[in-house]
């Protein structure tokens, strides 16, 4: 038996391809023939959803109604479905992942109607929201590259943040461990976002 997911676990990693450039750019070029989206950029846990509406589409031409519940695999296919659609998930996603949800039928959320009264200007997120949203974008940066393996304590996960020339340094086990304990605090929207990435305290 092989262990297929560790696998490709292991040749997504940094250098999991092999020293040599060329052989690596080969192995790249023959994964690719295989599926495209072998080393997708945003997290495997949306791809996996992502490609079992995908699947849908191919076999019936349109994406049918899919209420939250419907499970395949274990996955609550019809809850993620609907959340893709909602302002503040839709906000998180990249251009290309929106335009994918887009071709498959989910339609762009509307924007909420405009209060009637005016009201006074709100200021962006938080500190504590930010941090929060750079922990979980480290935290799916780790899940695709390592899978649902625990966090070491003292780990760092090196991010990519928009405006930023340098990577940011997350220090995510601690992360992981204080939003554990304050789990309690979290809001839902947190907590599922938490779920979907495999914390199961969450």
């Amino acid at each position: 038996m092989m262990p297929i997911g560790q696998h490709m676990a292991n040749l997504r990693r940094k250098g999991g391809l092999g020293k040599d450039p060329q052989r690596a750019e080969t192995r790249a070029a023959q994964l690719a023939e295989i599926d495209p989206d072998w080393n997708c950029p945003w997290p495997l846990d949306w791809q996996r959803h992502y490609r079992v509406l995908g699947d849908l589409v191919d076999a019936d031409g349109v994406l049918p109604h899919i209420a939250p519940g419907v499970i395949f695999e274990g996955d609550d296919v019809g809850k993620w479905r609907w959340r893709q659609q909602e302002p503040g998930t839709w906000k998180m996603l990249s251009a290309e992942q929106q335009e994918r949800l887009t071709k498959l039928g989910i339609k762009t959320p509307e924007a909420p109607t405009p209060a009637p009264a005016p009201m006074p200007v709100t200021k962006g997120p938080s500190k504590a929201q930010q941090a929060f949203q750079r922990g979980l974008a480290a935290l799916a940066q780790w899940v695709e590259r390592e899978g649902h393996r625990p966090v070491p304590r003292g780990h760092s996960e090196p991010l990519g943040v928009e405006g930023e020339a340098e990577p940011v340094v997350v220090k995510l086990g601690v992360w992981v461990s204080n939003t554990k304990s304050r789990r309690d605090k979290l809001t839902a929207e947190e907590l599922t976002a938490l779920r979907d990435l495999g914390m199961e305290w969450a």
